[in-house]
């Protein structure tokens, strides 16, 4: 009998809270409620069949024997990942810090101020090292972040390129392959073409729009494209850079030569390499670009008081707002990774970074010296960390490959024979050694000891970088470990997570990101492997990953499964990417329109379009349903045009439609596919799933339904899963010869938190999955039976019940005392909680979604605030003195405030800053006031040098 029961520790509702739970909302039993919530045609028939449930220790072994098949090579493969130091300190107080890692997108400012300055850190050290004004808080990968590039200067030709209809992208021979791919994927549906070459040889004519560098170029050589750029701009083109950010330490900067979008990754700012991802890709523009530009960008504002404060600036660009007119379908992005990044220039500085960033030159030139000794002739005239060797006559690739191996590192093997290697912030003395030595063997020449790694440079003086950078004082103020643990912790204490009280979010799904969960990711054996190392050295991860892939496949009951998406939003991307591909197959190409319901999260317009669809909406009944006529009438109007159906199920409105099966019939009878969005799986999971509903292909959150966290916005996972006769479209990889509707710029995405979910799936085993979509809804349920007498409910199923979420409605509020469901959101602040989803799906309410995680104190508690803030709205209403100063117009109310000499509200400090007992007891202080939504958007100010005055 096992001692330790994991779904116990997950699950917050005891059996006999279950009890009390069910009397509230009326029902006997969590059965009954199950049956009543959802439809009996789609119930699965049978449990799943996934491998039994593990204890924590068992799990721990287990997971430490799958990563001792790993086999830790030193890698100087490069093209875009590389080993690195990731500071202990920033590892312990941020990686696995769940403060940092349980927290929510920073939509509520004023309880997200500590990774807002972060990611304004992040922000500020990208803008200068690229010497670019404006830069976005991170992206997901190198390669999306190229692809977003090409589709920005796309929606940015003027207007006698558009005209002329300039469809065609440069892209340079140089840019790394995996980048090239994921552009080429996005590219073809938005008619886009794409031309390669040497850029020395290429003619700028009329139908040309832009063009894409590498800096250094993928082959490691650094070139002067300062005379290109020019006439790129004479011909109207605008010019993006994939950069090296440590690179640009020492090379002149890509905004001083003139290009106007700089893009790379920021692994090597400290991230592992994680077997390709997660880590923190950047993108940087000028300052006239910033509505166009994708993602999200941090600025500066003020609280109500004249605080200086920071914010999400420019949100109405977001997908979430602008839908099908979005540039872009970001979301999730890398949040965490960006944090850590900047967090990486915090602690060394300038001087710090440069030195770093030398010493790899110096390796490298080193190298150059002693291997070419050796009859072999180095390639690159200028160079950063990368080496390009052609072999004498007597020595082959695979003569030095066989060398390598036996001293367990890894090179660089190009086509023509040629051998190269990246230099990494971890090469030392002995490493240098066993380069040289490896070299010498193959050449049959002696090996010389180095002794010692001088400093020099092979870089010309045209090149070199003279500006400064990171001269803000905080890259000046926190080089000592204990100095930047206080930082951090300074940071971290203003932030609302998951350590301090339930977030409920709805239709995200904040549950619990357990420690045995996360501990595994600490682990050398995942972080260290580069993504493109031969299979049997990655066995641990190659296995992961399969056994992943299997439980999805059962969980969802689809075919194929696809983990590559390193987002939801690149999820949906891919899986319409895959539709595109199948149906062009079978000679029914020419669909081109997506059917959406207007209650629909907002990446899945803004997802269809960017895969070259038209979106086609379709109405929602009074009950919050999917409008069947309406849709039948849509449907039967574009029969021969459409493509397929995006539906979320549950709704986003949190409902079970009970004629959902009938949906789906509807379509496929249309010739159409049904792509289901996977954002409420958590309502799912071993009740119905995707493949007994009849969706064709599926994306599935694992920062949501599958426990890994969130990070104050990203990392996310995406993966897709599919039918049968969609499988042979899923992505490919260019490192495996197959580039078909590559997304990602490493074959298995962001593998490296795959543990996670793996984690989850192993500890809470089939029944464990089942019991926690259960308690989903019967907690969901539970507060909507607590709250429907005083707020309301807007939509309920068929039977009366609502999803594993519900929308609490606030409109009436409003009306009957300007106390809009904004002030609510705020108010709870005072009270120490996350405000729920604001204002989505349906304007002026709040959606709730309480998860399985959490416990009945924690939900009763909700209740009693929910319902003591319903009754400081009672107040203004029976006073119309109070209108005008009141909790909840002035809520949040920040530390400074309530302790200031002056005091001038109409109620007391109290009453502000201690309304409950509760709150007493456990006081979350807020480090400012309500902030100001608009003066950070009519001067954006995205780095820490701006100022207001």
């Amino acid at each position: 009998m096992k001692n330790d029961s994991f779904p116990q520790r997950h699950i917050g509702i005891t059996p006999k809270d279950a009890c009390a739970m069910l009397d509230k909302i009326g029902v006997d039993s969590i059965e009954e409620l199950i049956d009543c919530t959802i439809p009996a045609n789609i119930r699965l028939e049978s449990p799943m069949q996934l491998p039994e449930a593990m204890s924590e220790y068992e799990y721990a072994r287990h997971i430490t024997e799958i990563a001792a098949k790993n086999k830790i090579y030193t890698s100087y493969i490069g093209m875009g990942w590389y080993n690195t130091v990731t500071p202990a300190v920033i590892q312990r107080n941020v990686f696995e810090n769940p403060v940092w890692y349980t927290s929510y997108t920073p939509y509520q400012a004023e309880v997200s101020q500590g990774r807002l300055e972060a990611l304004m850190n992040f922000q500020t050290m990208v803008s200068d090292l690229t010497a670019m004004p404006l830069a976005n808080c991170s992206l997901l990968d190198e390669a999306t972040a190229g692809a977003e590039a090409v589709s920005m200067m796309y929606g940015l030709r003027p207007r006698d390129k558009q005209k002329a209809g300039a469809q065609v992208v440069f892209i340079d021979e140089r840019v790394f392959p995996q980048t090239l791919a994921v552009i080429t994927t996005r590219a073809i549906p938005q008619g886009i073409e794409i031309r390669t070459g040497n850029y020395q040889e290429f003619t700028f004519t009329p139908e040309v729009f832009g063009c894409v560098l590498q800096y250094p170029g993928g082959n490691g050589r650094v070139e002067d494209y300062a005379e290109f750029t020019r006439q790129a701009h004479e011909a109207g083109c605008k010019v993006a850079v994939a950069a090296d950010l440590l690179a640009l330490t020492l090379l002149v900067p890509p905004g001083e030569w003139d290009a106007d979008i700089v893009f790379g990754t920021t692994q090597r700012m400290g991230t592992p390499m994680f077997y390709g991802g997660p880590s923190a890709a950047y993108f940087a523009t000028r300052d006239e670009y910033k509505r166009s530009v994708p993602g999200r960008i941090i600025g500066l504002s003020k609280d109500k008081y004249g605080k200086l404060c920071y914010r999400m600036a420019l949100q109405t660009r977001e997908q979430h707002i602008k839908r099908e007119k979005a540039t872009s379908n970001i979301c999730t992005a890398q949040a965490l990774l960006a944090t850590m990044a900047g967090f990486y220039a915090v602690y060394h500085g300038a001087e710090g970074i440069r030195s770093i960033a030398t010493r790899i030159h110096s390796i490298a030139v080193l190298l150059e010296k002693e291997i070419t000794k050796f009859g072999y002739r180095q390639t690159n005239a200028a160079y950063f960390d990368t080496l390009r060797f052609e072999l004498p006559d007597t020595v082959t690739a695979q003569q030095i490959r066989t060398i390598a191996l036996s001293k367990e590192v890894n090179l660089r093997y190009f086509e023509n024979g040629d051998v190269g290697l990246s230099i990494d912030e971890t090469t030392d003395l002995a490493a240098v050694n066993v380069l040289i030595c490896i070299f010498s063997i193959a050449a049959e020449k002696d090996c010389p000891r180095i002794e010692a790694i001088p400093e020099a440079s092979k870089i010309p003086g045209y090149l070199r970088r003279s500006s400064s950078f990171l001269t803000h004082e905080v890259f000046r103020s926190y080089h000592t470990e204990t100095e930047m643990m206080r930082y951090i912790k300074r940071l971290e204490r203003k932030d609302i997570s998951l350590t301090h009280s339930m977030i409920s979010l709805g239709s995200c799904t904040m549950k619990l990101n357990a420690a045995s969960e996360m501990l595994p990711l600490s682990t050398a054996c995942w972080m260290g492997i580069h993504p493109l190392v031969p299979e049997e050295q990655a066995a641990g991860y190659r296995e992961l990953i399969d056994r992943l892939s299997e439980d999805l496949r059962v969980i969802t009951g689809m075919h194929g499964v696809s983990l590559q998406p390193n987002s939801g939003a690149a999820g949906e991307y891919a899986g319409l990417r895959v539709i595109r591909s199948y149906l062009e197959s079978i000679g029914q190409g020419h669909r081109n329109k997506v059917l959406i319901p207007a209650s629909a999260h907002g990446t899945n317009p803004a997802s269809a379009i960017q895969a070259g669809y038209t979106t086609v909406i379709c109405a929602c009944d009074a009950q919050g349903n999917v409008d069947r006529d309406d849709l039948r009438a849509r449907a039967e109007e574009h029969r021969d045009e459409l493509a397929a159906l995006m539906i979320t199920y549950p709704s986003t409105h949190g409902i079970f439609e009970t004629d959902i099966q009938e949906i789906c019939q509807l379509i496929h009878a249309l010739g159409a596919q049904v792509y289901m969005d996977g954002a409420n799986m958590n309502a799912q999971v071993g009740l119905t799933n995707p493949g007994a509903i009849g969706a064709d292909v599926c994306h599935l959150n694992l920062h949501k339904t599958f426990a890994s966290p969130h990070g104050g916005g990203g990392p996310g996972i995406g993966p897709i899963c599919v039918a049968e006769h969609l499988t042979p479209f899923l992505p490919g990889h260019v490192s495996t010869g197959n580039p078909q509707n590559e997304v990602s710029a490493a074959p298995f995405g962001s593998a490296g938190i795959l543990p996670i979910t793996y984690g989850y799936i192993r500890l809470m085993g089939a029944d464990g999955l089942t019991q926690a979509t259960r308690v989903a809804i019967l907690s969901a349920n539970y507060l909507a039976a607590c709250l429907q007498d005083t707020y309301g409910i807007v939509y309920r199923g068929a039977n009366g019940f609502v999803g594993h979420e519900m929308i609490l409605e606030c409109r009436n509020v409003f009306q009957d005392t300007g106390i809009s469901e904004n002030d609510i959101a705020k108010r709870l602040m005072d009270y120490g909680y996350h405000a729920p989803t604001l204002s989505f799906p349906v304007h002026g309410t709040l959606m709730i979604e309480p998860t399985e995680s959490e416990s009945l104190t924690e939900l009763d508690n909700f209740v009693s605030v929910m319902l003591h803030i319903w009754n400081e709205i009672q107040e203004v209403a029976s006073d119309p003195t109070r209108k005008e100063d009141n909790v909840l117009i002035n809520a949040p109310h920040p530390e400074y405030e309530i302790v200031s000499d002056t005091w001038e509200h109409t109620y007391s400090r109290t009453e502000a800053a201690y309304p409950t007992e509760s709150v007493r007891e456990n006081k979350f202080w807020i480090n400012v006031a309500r902030i100001d939504n608009t003066l950070g958007d009519r001067k954006l100010l995205p780095t820490r040098y701006g100022r207001f005055d």
